[in-house]
């Protein structure tokens, strides 16, 4: 029996040797493997739109990418309800244990390094004009920076790799450090800058202009600021953006991919996951248990704000003759949105945020629907989240010839531009011959105000080593009762960096986790 067996297998065998190499080469038509992908632009163009993909914010309620107004909920301007990780972070509990913002975005940033190395590896693999090749290559390096450059604020030094690696590979990498991993990412958004047009190939990629934005808030995160003047130069050699009209407009739907936006993440509603959870979890309330103002603007926010006209705040009426950004951004006691349940927002009725909030007086108002009738189905935003604006390149600008003493009335002069250009904020000029650290004050409070809820604070916040400055703060609700106070015992400075998930640690030895976590 095992003589027949034995014969069996050799006349099988022998079969087999003697087909024809085409014969062996047979791969399934039905499903992309290594053997048949990519082949030609179009699966490059799957390969980019797939690290693209990565960007979008479709895990708001763990804290998403980029964070946006829900990484406000981590400063003075916005509270967070809950016993939330986002939460724990903004009021000194957070621990190396938690989850949400700790791992996600470590893992959606290195998801992304992965897959642009991919999509580098596969443009050796398939024959583009060397024009069309350059653009898909500067895109692949400038997502490659922006993780990075996610990576390096959020963490300091980690682990960099610019090639594919086996898991294996990936367990044994150590963590460069802080300098290293910046100067990364300087070098991916110097060779995006080199391949990508001043015009996209299409809305929503990179184009030049989009790598020197983010090239140049890498050197703003660094305190570089003679490398910030330097590219804030180049990007205005562009001749290419300008303030849009209308402060309130700017975050609507209809003014999509205007002139001050440099680089968005574009979304549109649907039921396939091509929407965002940011007006769910970040936007005007309804008083439902499942929607609505998770994350609220505070009362110290609010009280940042300036008069129009520079005179002292009315006591009776706090928001009154207020600057015009405070009502764009905030849904304030007497703001009027239409809708078809609550008739208006008039103080006492609140704001009707979740439930579950105690913070019921205020609500985000920024990149939202003026009418509630028209908000859209949960987890179906459609409006686009904008990562640089022209009005950070002004600022940056602004900040830098203050912080070099080089032309402070100049950089008063950016700043009162953002303060008069809009038809929509018209608001008291700040007078020249200031001191450097006047100027400076009056520049980080005007960066506060006119990104909030936009996620920039906490990063200001670590890089301007102020957060023994501004806290503890009191969150308190509309009666004034006490609802929180963030950092109670004052900031505690290791905070600047979030820890290492631990999850992480336990896969790769040579991990060391940031100190004091």
């Amino acid at each position: 029996m095992k003589n027949i067996l034995l014969y069996i297998s050799i006349v099988f065998l022998s079969i087999c040797t003697s087909c024809s190499d085409k014969y062996l080469e047979i791969f399934p038509e039905d499903k992309i493997t290594t053997a048949n992908f990519p082949q030609n632009e179009a699966d490059i163009k799957l390969t980019l739109n797939g690290v693209y993909a990565l960007l979008r914010e479709s895990s708001i309620y763990n804290e998403g990418l980029f964070g946006f107004g829900v990484l406000d909920g981590a400063t003075p301007n916005a509270f967070n309800w809950g016993n939330f990780p986002i939460t724990k972070l903004g009021n000194g509990q957070l621990s190396a244990t938690d989850t949400d913002i700790i791992t996600f975005r470590w893992t959606r940033c290195y998801a992304i390094v992965f897959r642009a190395n991919y999509l580098l590896k596969a443009l050796e693999q398939v024959k583009l004009p060397d024009a069309t090749k350059n653009i898909y290559k500067g895109e692949a390096h400038f997502l490659r920076g922006l993780a990075y450059s996610l990576l390096a604020d959020a963490y300091g030094g980690v682990p960099i790799t610019n090639t594919s690696l086996t898991t294996d590979e990936a367990r044994e990498i150590p963590r460069a450090s802080k300098e290293a991993t910046w100067n990364q990412v300087i070098a991916d958004y110097d060779v995006a800058i080199q391949n990508l047009g001043i015009k996209a190939p299409e809305i929503g990629r990179a184009d030049k202009g989009a790598a020197l934005g983010l090239k140049m808030r890498a050197y703003l995160y660094q305190n570089n600021y003679e490398k910030v003047l330097e590219v804030t130069q180049q990007i205005e050699a562009l001749n290419k953006y300008a303030l849009f009209p209308s402060y309130e407009g700017l975050f609507k739907q209809e003014n999509e991919n205007n002139s001050e936006v440099i680089f968005d993440i574009q979304y549109i509603s649907g039921e396939n996951s091509q929407g965002s959870f940011h007006d769910q979890f970040c936007g005007t309330g309804t008083g439902s248990f499942t929607r609505g103002s998770r994350y609220v603007p505070t009362d110290d926010l609010v009280d940042a704000y300036e008069t129009i006209d520079g005179s002292p705040v009315d006591k009776s009426n706090k928001f009154k003759n207020r600057d015009p950004r405070l009502e764009f951004t905030i849904v304030i006691p007497g703001s009027y949105i239409l809708g078809f349940r609550f008739p208006n927002y008039i103080y006492p009725g609140g704001a009707f945020n979740h439930p579950g909030n105690r913070l019921k007086h205020l609500s985000a108002r920024k990149y939202r629907e003026s009418q509630m009738a028209n908000l859209p189905t949960s987890g179906q935003s459609a409006i686009n989240n904008i990562v640089m604006r022209y009005a950070d390149v002004l600022l940056a600008k602004a900040e830098a010839l203050i912080e070099l003493n080089k032309n402070v009335d100049e950089a008063i002069g950016i700043i009162n531009r953002i303060r008069t250009e809009r038809k929509d904020v018209k608001i008291s000029l700040i007078p020249t011959g200031l001191t450097q650290a006047e100027a400076r004050a009056r520049l980080r409070k005007e960066r506060r105000i006119e990104f909030a809820l936009e996620g920039l604070y906490w990063s200001d916040i670590k890089r301007w080593n102020i957060g023994k400055d501004i806290y503890p703060v009191v969150v308190k609700d509309h009666l004034g009762g006490v609802i929180e106070t963030k950092f109670p015992n004052g900031y505690l400075d290791y905070y600047n960096l979030l820890p290492i998930p631990v999850s992480e640690l336990s896969l790769n030895p040579k991990l060391v986790q940031n100190p004091k976590w």
